[in-house]
């Protein structure tokens, strides 16, 4: 394959990866069509044109997903993983290819075939060379939804804890993507009824949120949320009372675009409030919510 040819492939994928960031996604798709044209063009059993045919789909496929456009992303996926053909020095492409074919049937209510592309993806970024660490974490969490989704609270514990295993010794305790699945973790437990263990790993993804993004945050919010319905389970009323009111002040410092958050917040907070008999405090609650949802 010719070095000008080549050059104006990968100019064109560029110009994709611009007009994403600036969310002009019709223009990506313009951009990404024309790039798939001209490898298309040039396609033969070189390696070199295979690679550039191949990556040109991914990238179309990519933005005709973000457009909602499944179907044809899903057969620019699958076209782009048949021309690869199970190559052992594409595995990262491979893996994301599967990664994102997966998602589409996720999309489209097919968790089982969505399952199956994921630990196909996971097997491509455990083969590369290194090891794509933190796809593997992030498509563990995606599985632990799907087991979590379909009642399969072990299976959905195994993924997650590999997931969250994965980004504690890659990132460290401290980092966005460690307690988010601290916090799935935490949600998962509260749900099967393991009070401790959901107050512990919401106490992990709380920390770590105040630490990045202190209380005015919605992420931290909602953490102070969470551990204090843990904390209910756990007979630690007073505390929980405390992160309640540090949930209602976040969402509150938040403004009107965090308003059903702020809701959901304060429900739970006056429920609690009305079983313990505080009902002037429970009504008072439920006005501040009413107040921030009309501005």
């Amino acid at each position: 394959m010719d070095s000008p040819t080549s050059t104006l492939i990968q100019i064109l994928r560029g110009r994709v990866e611009e007009q994403v960031a600036l969310g002009d996604l019709d223009e990506a798709l313009h951009a990404a069509n024309a790039a798939v044209l001209k490898a298309q063009q040039i396609l033969s059993s070189d390696l070199g044109s295979i690679d550039e045919f191949a990556s040109s789909l991914e990238v179309r496929a990519d933005v005709l997903r973000q457009l909602g456009r499944q179907q044809e992303a899903l057969d620019d996926y699958k076209q782009a993983i048949d021309q690869l053909d199970n190559r052992p020095d594409r595995c990262n492409q491979l893996g994301r290819l599967h990664a994102g074919y997966g998602a589409i049937h996720d999309q489209l209510g097919h968790p089982e075939r969505a399952a199956e592309l994921w630990q196909q993806a996971i097997h491509y970024f455990e083969t590369a060379e290194p090891p794509a660490l933190r796809d593997i974490a992030a498509l563990s969490n995606n599985l632990a939804y799907l087991k979590k989704s379909s009642g399969d609270i072990d299976g959905a514990e195994t993924q997650f804890l590999r997931a969250l295993e994965i980004l504690h010794k890659e990132l460290g305790p401290d980092h966005e993507e460690t307690a988010a699945v601290s916090n799935n973790i935490g949600a998962l437990y509260q749900a099967a009824g393991f009070h401790e263990q959901a107050r512990e790993m919401h106490m992990m993804a709380l920390d770590a949120r105040r630490k990045l993004f202190g209380d005015t945050h919605p992420d931290t919010a909602q953490s102070h949320n969470n551990l204090a319905l843990a904390l209910l389970c756990t007979g630690d009323k007073v505390w929980a009372r405390r992160h309640f009111e540090k949930a209602l002040l976040g969402f509150e410092a938040l403004g009107i675009e965090f308003a059903d958050d702020l809701e959901a917040v304060a429900n739970n907070y006056s429920e609690f409030l009305r079983e313990e008999g505080d009902i002037d405090q429970a009504n008072e609650v439920a006005a501040r919510s009413h107040s921030a949802s009309i501005g």
